[in-house]
């Protein structure tokens, strides 16, 4: 990206401070290296916020806002992009995941959450023991918002590879899953995104080991979040990851073709009268 090319502020919660930011600035009539000596900040460290490349601390926001004369603007978009609404121990994948050109993902268990449906999610954040109503939906929204990266103008390659027993675990019942298949079906007509199902009758095979999603960029995989319990991980270790995606064509070699698997969720569909 070039520093004259504008932000697409939908893209992320960096995004949008990104571009406020930038917009703040040249209403103020400053450059780049003058609001970074107002601030006590690098003029690069300016630019790269301003590019959405690096995520801004609260001290950097809290003085945009002194520095442009803002009532707390930059203080309330920095709190969006540390994704609060998230479990802490998750926040560090989501803002990996921001960054990706591609995302190969692996589940054998339920829908991921890139994919999932607000009814659908709701009911798998609502299994957790001791979790709240206010703490499902406040979850819920934050989960809402990591699915919007596939309005962006230019989302990441999406690649899922699921096990057939999630299409068919009925959560929530019928009505919820009959909307999770539908979607499941939609999504997979985006042009970024392909969807495939590891059948029931694959013998054993490395991914019933657990689920994780691996994040690379222009081709080459830098991150990767491995699920456990209580709580997955966010994986930067070169040696990990490179252990992950070979698992992950492992298993997609196990895998039916994309059309063939949306016969197989339109088949599920239908036999649960959906």
């Amino acid at each position: 990206m070039s520093p004259h090319e504008e932000i697409d502020p939908h893209d992320s919660p960096r995004a949008i401070f990104a571009f406020e930011l930038r917009r703040h600035r040249r209403l103020a009539c400053l450059t780049q290296r003058q609001l970074a000596e107002r601030i006590g900040f690098s003029d690069s460290m300016v630019n790269l916020v301003e590019l959405a490349k690096r995520r801004p601390s609260e001290r950097f926001a809290e003085l945009c806002d002194r520095a442009l004369g803002l009532d707390g603007t930059m203080a309330r978009l920095y709190t969006a992009t540390t994704w609060r609404q998230a479990p802490e121990h998750f926040r560090p994948w989501l803002d990996e995941e921001q960054e990706a050109t591609d995302l190969r993902c692996w589940e054998p268990t339920i829908v991921p959450g890139l994919l999932q449906t607000e009814g659908y999610a709701r009911q798998i954040l609502g299994a957790s023991p001791g979790i709240t109503g206010d703490q499902v939906e406040e979850r819920l929204a934050g989960r809402m918002q990591r699915r919007a990266m596939l309005n962006r103008a230019r989302p990441p390659a999406l690649g899922v590879v699921m096990d057939e027993a999630v299409i068919r675990r009925n959560v929530g019942g019928a009505v919820v899953m009959g909307e999770q298949l539908r979607f499941l079906l939609e999504i997979a007509q985006h042009p970024q995104v392909t969807i495939q199902i590891v059948p029931s009758t694959t013998e054993v095979h490395c991914g019933l080991v657990g689920g994780f999603i691996i994040a690379e960029r222009n081709g080459s995989a830098y991150a990767a979040y491995a699920e456990a319990q209580p709580y997955g991980r966010t994986v930067d270790d070169q040696a990990t990851i490179a252990r992950l995606v070979r698992r992950y064509d492992a298993i997609r070699s196990e895998a039916v073709p994309f059309k063939q698997s949306l016969r197989l969720i339109e088949e599920v569909m239908h036999q649960n009268g959906s």
